[in-house]
């Protein structure tokens, strides 16, 4: 499957891992209500896209994330993938501007080579209703890797990989509880917790690509109010 769009952006799963191979036939069937109960409203919200990066590691698959900075004025110091709105630059939304929206975002922030990323499919757009975003996820296979950092201190404190292996770990995972009512699945990594909006998208992705292991959903992990 591919389609190319304008100012050489392609989207093919030609040529893809076999492990990635699950998470490419998910993109064929999973409907929006199955990622997110969070749907965006049928007029409003600002358009953004965030990259689901899939590398490959010492420590097998893994995804690329990166930590917000602490002063921002939205989401400070959460995990998240690398993202934001779209700017006039990327083009139309319908032709291929979401798409460039996330690896120039990523690339932004993460000093990462776009030229490296093979963009395999797109997500359903999602709603985050306490910034009015409305997002898709862009999912990428990092063919050749290059350097990531935080390009800007005062945007991302840190940029690290995560392997899936950790994620799908039962023993990392838990439900967050937010004082502000948010409830939801949460993985507590060496390199912190992983919740909201990031946590969602990637519990998703285990469960349709079959790399979900049984966890217990009973067990809870309170997250403090300034985050």
């Amino acid at each position: 499957m591919t389609s190319t769009y304008g100012r050489e952006i392609s989207v093919t799963t030609e040529g893809l891992p076999d492990w990635l191979e699950p998470v490419a036939r998910g993109l064929e069937v999973v409907r929006p209500e199955q990622l997110s109960r969070f749907l965006p409203p049928e007029t409003g919200g600002r358009q953004s896209a965030v990259l689901v990066l899939f590398g490959e590691g010492e420590r097998g698959p893994e995804l690329l994330l990166l930590e917000r900075a602490g002063t921002l004025r939205s989401h400070a110091g959460q995990a998240s993938f690398p993202g934001g709105a779209l700017d006039a630059e990327d083009g139309d939304p319908a032709d291929g501007g979401l798409v460039r929206a996330a690896l120039r975002e990523a690339a932004e922030e993460t000093g990462l080579d776009p030229s490296g990323v093979q963009v395999f499919g797109v997500l359903p757009q999602l709603y985050i209703p306490v910034s009015g975003y409305v997002v898709t996820p862009v999912l990428g296979w990092w063919r050749k890797p290059s350097e990531v950092r935080p390009v800007d201190p005062g945007e991302t404190a840190k940029v690290f990989m995560v392997p899936v292996a950790e994620l799908a770990d039962p023993a990392n995972r838990a439900m967050a509880v937010h004082p502000s009512g948010h409830r939801g699945p949460a993985f507590s990594l060496g390199t912190g917790v992983v919740w909201g909006f990031t946590a969602g998208v990637i519990d998703r992705i285990l469960h349709h690509a079959g790399w979900e292991r049984p966890w217990d959903t009973r067990r809870q992990l309170s997250l403090e109010p300034h985050h």
